[in-house]
């Protein structure tokens, strides 16, 4: 087992994203379609080095950086649909996925994402991972998105465990950041998963 987990846990959250599963490729194409019709281009360089962020402030901030004002609502709309028919080339990330398979009815769990509900349940499903989980809490359900600790801490109150007996299972800084300010501790996987 390559994650440690000889420290006493009563709970467990994964960040879904990156971590339980390999969406980043599907994610950046869904981004550059929906982006075509306004004739923007984000390179793949930029995309990845921000794929902590939530949709809104990855858009926002490209919007910025092109000093123009996009249409979120716009974006999203023309955005899910292609993710959601990309979804068939979604692969989990096995060493992870299987720290949630061992723990599956020894330990409440959630997933915790930055991602759209609709979006994180269907690539859940997609992989048959969605059953090991006892609740989906994503940005959209809470104020404040990653790196903010609104999303980590309404997963542990679902689970009904102490935020200081979860750990969280993460890939990006502002995930790590999240569970750290909810008082949880953490594993970067990006220590482990070299290429994902």
């Amino acid at each position: 087992m390559p994650f440690s987990l000889n420290e006493p846990y009563a709970g467990l959250i994964f960040d879904c994203d990156g971590t339980l599963v390999d969406t980043a490729p599907i994610h950046y194409h869904s981004v550059v379609e929906a982006l075509k019709p306004l004739g923007l281009n984000m390179t793949s360089e930029w995309y990845f080095a921000r794929t902590g962020l939530t949709p809104a402030d990855l858009f926002a901030e490209f919007g910025d950086l092109n000093s123009v004002t996009l249409d979120l609502d716009d974006l999203s709309h023309r955005y899910a649909p292609i993710f959601i028919a990309n979804l068939g080339r979604a692969q989990e990330i096995t060493v992870v996925a299987d720290v949630a398979r061992q723990n599956h009815g020894k330990v409440p769990m959630a997933v915790g994402s930055n991602g759209h509900l609709h979006n994180v349940e269907a690539t859940l499903k997609v992989t048959g991972l969605l059953p090991l989980f006892d609740h989906v809490v994503s940005a959209d359900e809470v104020p404040h998105g990653k790196p903010a600790p609104d999303v980590y801490l309404e997963a542990a109150r679902r689970i009904n465990v102490a935020p200081a007996d979860c750990i969280v299972f993460e890939d990006t800084d502002e995930g790590l950041e999240a569970a750290h300010r909810a008082g949880m501790r953490t594993r970067d996987i990006r220590l482990v998963v070299t290429a994902h």
